[in-house]
C-alpha cells in the first residue's frame, strides 16, 4: 500500500513538472501607471497559489482560535461537574412511589 502511496506521489510530482516546463512563457503584469512587471506564468500561478493559502489560513485561525476556546471551557466544566458528582452522593430511589403491585 505504502508503494502506490509513493507512486501516487510521484506521478502527482510529474504532473507538476510537466506543467511548469510547458508553462515557462513570460507574461506582464501591469501594476501602477507605468509599472509593468514580467515573469513566467508558473512563477505567478505559485504566487497566486501561495498566496490564496496563506488568506485561507488566515482566515480560518479566528475559528480554530475560538473552537480552542471553547473546548477547554467544556473541559473546565466536564472537570467541575465530574468533582462535584464525586462529592456528593447518588440520589435515593423512592422505592414505594415504583411500586406497581401496591402491596
Amino acid at each position: 500500500m505504502q508503494a502506490l502511496v509513493w507512486i501516487f506521489r510521484l506521478l502527482i510530482v510529474v504532473i507538476l513538472l510537466w506543467f511548469a516546463l510547458k508553462n515557462t512563457d513570460l507574461v506582464k503584469l501591469h501594476g501602477f501607471p507605468g509599472q509593468v512587471w514580467e515573469a513566467p506564468l508558473v512563477f505567478v500561478i505559485l504566487v497566486v497559489f501561495v498566496a490564496g493559502v496563506v488568506i485561507g489560513l488566515l482566515a480560518w485561525v479566528p475559528t480554530v482560535i475560538r473552537q480552542r476556546r471553547e473546548i477547554s471551557r467544556l473541559r473546565r466544566a466536564a472537570t467541575q461537574a465530574a468533582a462535584v458528582a464525586s462529592i456528593a452522593p447518588p440520589p435515593v430511589a423512592d422505592v414505594s412511589a415504583t411500586d406497581i403491585h401496591g402491596i
